[in-house]
């Protein structure tokens, strides 16, 4: 695992200083943003917990995402992150949220969601912003590329 530390020391600075929390939505990240965040010494004041929902079913009877979302999308989509977002916040009573879906590979890449295809959602207490990623690489480099585009993405929104 890469070495978010300073990053993250910045981002329970300033969600600390604010008394705010964040929560973790995870699916193809397979909890490398928790593990990240938890291996920094301050991170019990800010992180109310995190989700590892690799199913759709965990999907749906942790985080309340639709079925029909599974049906009409698939759960590497910007209508599920959409809802994994809304249901780690309601969860875990946390005013930031960070939701991960995507296609990790080798397998499960199709024409229309290649491997790499990844989206991250990021919630505020103001806003909620989904980003549509196409990440290169194996397996292992994909989860990593998407673990440090949500940390640089939370800090942007936190204006770090």
């Amino acid at each position: 695992m890469k070495n978010y530390t300073l990053q993250i020391k910045e981002i329970i600075t300033i969600l600390s200083k604010n008394q705010k929390t964040i929560s973790f939505a995870e699916s193809c990240t397979g909890g490398r943003i928790a593990a990240a965040f938890t291996s920094v010494s301050g991170a019990s004041s800010v992180l109310n917990g995190s989700v590892v929902s690799y199913s759709n079913d965990i999907k749906h009877q942790w985080l309340n995402v639709d079925n029909e979302v599974f049906i009409t999308y698939g759960a590497v989509s910007q209508p599920c992150v959409e809802q994994m977002l809304k249901g780690i916040t309601t969860l875990a009573n946390s005013d930031y949220a960070i939701a991960v879906s995507g296609i990790a590979g080798p397998t499960g890449g199709t024409d229309e969601k290649p491997v790499g295809t990844v989206y991250i959602g990021i919630q505020t207490p103001i806003e909620q912003k989904i980003f549509h990623c196409l990440f290169k690489g194996n397996r292992d480099e994909i989860q990593e590329q998407s673990t440090h585009f949500a940390i640089e993405k939370i800090k942007e929104f936190l204006q770090i």
